[in-house]
């Protein structure tokens, strides 16, 4: 709405707004966020397509509009030259950054800028951010403001005008309840330096940070929460540096020597950007270290001296709006960990820092995660120093690949990938979800293809993998409706009572859906993805089905070309961006008594050649009752293992379970009353007696001496 006012010239906007109510704009978006089911609002950065509804006190369904509820398709992407070229024709000077380009901020006041250009524009998708007045929006916006300026002849804009106002009352009051939420729990915690010392010495046990000292504690504020006995880590952001969120930190013990943490963070964790230890680091420092975990953070800069800062959620994630405070960074040690996920996510996220500038710690045995590495007294600075420079050449020798080989034998679990926890006959066969890999997986018409690869990943979602779906046949509020049965494990709409308490949790979930529906251009779900792995660091994208996209292609070119070329796309794109695609084929016209095969996915052999894995969802039609489902596993590229397993439809949570051995074994017995069961054992019991008194007489008699003879 205010673009619109914008691009009229009304210069009394820039006075309209009242700060003591609004509240920073929401970026905009190409894709869609998991569609928040809470009751009676959605926060503004997860609007999705359609009407919403809400549930009444009265238990009565009550119809809502949302105001969020449009969402604009892709626009064509902004490219870094088209930016500098805009910006020039501004006469707007711009420095040429890592990954953004800086220029003087248009926010603040022209004698109060001191030729600093703290206005930083993302090279990759135009969004902008101002450090000095954390104003942040889209490119679209920022041209908006540039033309009022010149319009209006103005040497400065009003940071309000990029503000808005709460979306709904209730939206409101949950910030508030969040911010005040964040009070009660700092002022709550104690500083560990003020905890009497065995207590503390526990607490460090517990979290196995012994060598870490309470200097470095009180350094960088870290308090202890004593009723849940977590370690609180604050998050202090703005120009004043204000207290905005925390993160608490507990700690369990396991079999094992190591301990598993649990996060939780207010506000949650969708709106938790918090680069831990940034208000620790100067302006003037170039070196900073990036670890995933905050403990890391404190046992790098106790070690080494180096400044420090922890990402907000750990190595899934790397938010761009993030990227402008480590702008000022030459060099950018990435030491996320000590396993092959963390080395995957330090070569992902070089790319969005800038290869020229990164260096990696490789992990192995000698190189831990720092905190294990203070506790085993190594030498933090040497490994620090001993990493390897990120940018790489298009040849390399078996000398340069030497150490990656060895990791990979070391972690074969790790390698191997994610680990299904609903279907553990697909590790076996698969051994897990790997990233950079191209799936194809069909089946009969109706046989619950959707619904099966739903549940499939759905199950790696809620073990972190970043999962974005594009469902080009059913509309994303039908096709959450089926994910959150399946979370859920029963149907909500008999529970409805219980519909908040999952949503909740399902709202958290790292999952994300594309607005398209129906049929699409190839370039545009392309463009979609690749915005989509930027901002969200997508791991995983489903695509159902293929057949939706080839409609908007050129008809006078034969189909199967194109899909070949859809193909080809689907699998460049796993490669490039390190991200796995599992695409939905239908199956060519078979006989209904046929199983299916890998030559029955629709169309040539390309999409089974480029595909590393095939699975086919096999279903044996019967008359008399449902037919019998099995998953079949025709190709596997990782280590060559196939095979298929039957599967068990649970229509009260729609929801795929692979059945007990033997189970198809197993009779079926007509139930009896208890008294009769009891009776039919004493009988049986008697009977078997009386058998074997019997067989003990004819051993008795065969074995009688026969008389002599005459006698």
């Amino acid at each position: 709405m205010w673009r619109r006012l914008l691009l009229k010239g009304t210069s009394c906007l820039l006075q309209a707004a009242d700060p003591k109510v609004l509240h920073h704009r929401p970026l905009s978006s190409l894709c869609l966020r998991l569609p928040p089911l809470r009751l009676l609002h959605r926060p503004p950065q997860a609007p999705y397509v359609g009407a919403g509804y809400f549930l009444a006190h009265g238990g009565t369904r009550a119809y809502k509009k949302d105001a969020k509820s449009a969402v604009e398709l892709p626009v064509t992407p902004i490219t870094v030259t088209e930016i500098k070229q805009y910006i020039r024709s501004k006469d707007i000077p711009f420095h040429d950054g890592y990954s953004c380009l800086h220029i003087p901020s248009i926010f603040v006041e022209p004698s109060a800028r001191r030729d600093t250009f703290s206005l930083f524009v993302d090279k990759t998708t135009g969004q902008f951010l101002c450090k000095d007045t954390l104003v942040e929006g889209s490119w679209e916006d920022l041209q908006d403001c540039l033309e009022v300026m010149q319009k209006e002849e103005q040497d400065v804009l009003s940071p309000h005008v990029l503000l808005g106002y709460p979306d709904s009352v209730e939206e409101q009051e949950e910030r508030d309840r969040e911010l005040r939420e964040v009070q009660r729990i700092w002022s709550s915690a104690v500083p560990l330096t003020d905890v009497p010392e065995d207590e503390a010495l526990l607490i460090k046990t517990m979290f196995q940070i012994t060598k870490v000292s309470n200097a470095t504690l009180k350094k960088f504020g870290v308090r202890l929460f004593k009723p849940t006995k977590s370690l609180v880590f604050p998050w202090f952001g703005g120009p004043d540096c204000s207290l905005k969120g925390v993160k608490l930190l507990s700690a369990q013990s396991t079999d094992t020597d190591k301990v598993t943490y649990n996060e939780a963070t207010v506000p949650k964790c969708s709106s938790y950007y918090n680069l831990f230890g940034l208000p620790l680091v100067s302006r003037m420092d170039s070196e900073v270290v990036l670890t995933g975990h905050e403990l890391d953070t404190l046992a790098v800069s106790q070690a080494t001296g180096l400044p420090s800062v922890a990402l907000p959620r750990g190595v899934s994630c790397l938010p761009p709006i993030l990227l402008p405070y480590l702008e000022q960074f030459k060099r950018v040690t990435l030491w996320l960990g000590g396993d092959i996920r963390s080395w995957e996510a330090s070569k992902i996220f070089s790319r969005k820092l800038g290869l020229r500038r990164c260096s990696l710690v490789r992990p192995g045995e000698y190189r831990p995660c720092p905190v294990e590495a203070l506790a085993q007294g190594k030498n933090l600075n040497h490994i620090v120093n001993a990493s390897i420079p990120a940018a790489h050449k298009s040849i390399v020798s078996f000398k340069q690949l030497r150490e990656d080989v060895y990791g990979e034998l070391l972690n074969t679990e790790q390698v191997a990938g994610v680990k299904w926890t609903r279907f553990l006959e697909l590790n076996r066969i698969l051994k897990g979800h790997r990233k950079g890999e191209l799936t194809v997986f069909t089946g009969p018409t109706g046989s619950g293809k959707t619904t099966f690869i739903s549940e499939l990943a759905l199950d790696l979602c809620m073990q972190g993998v970043n999962t974005l779906w594009g469902s080009f046949e059913i509309n994303n509020v039908r096709l959450a409706k089926i994910m959150l049965t399946q979370f859920s494990m029963q149907r909500l709409e008999e529970n409805l009572e219980q519909y908040d308490f999952w949503a909740d949790k399902f709202e958290d979930l790292p999952l994300y859906f594309m607005t398209f529906h129906g049929q699409q251009n190839i370039k545009a779900v392309l463009d979609t993805m690749q915005h989509a792995v930027y901002l969200y660091d997508i791991n995983h994208v489903v695509i159902d089905n293929l057949q939706f996209m080839m409609g908007q292609e050129n008809l006078s070119v034969d189909k199967f070309a194109v899909q070949d070329h859809i193909v080809g796309a689907f699998r460049k794109f796993a490669t490039n961006s390190s991200c796995h695609v599992t695409l939905i084929i239908h199956p060519r016209k078979e006989e209904d008594d046929r199983e299916l095969q890998t030559a029955s996915i629709f169309g040539s052999a390309k999409a089974s050649q480029e595909a590393d894995n095939v699975l086919i969802l096999q279903e044996k039609k019967l008359v008399t009752c449902p037919g019998r489902r099995s998953l079949q596993v025709t190709k596997n590229r990782f280590d060559g293992d196939v095979g298929i397993f039957p599967l068990d439809f649970l229509k009260s949570s729609l929801t795929f379970s692979a059945p007990v051995k033997g189970k198809h074994k197993l009779r079926k017995v007509a139930s009896k009353p208890e008294n009769e069961e009891s009776e039919e054992d004493e009988a049986a019991v008697k009977k078997t007696q009386v058998k074997k008194e019997k067989a003990e007489k004819a051993n008795k008699t065969t074995k009688t001496p026969r008389p002599a003879a005459g006698k």
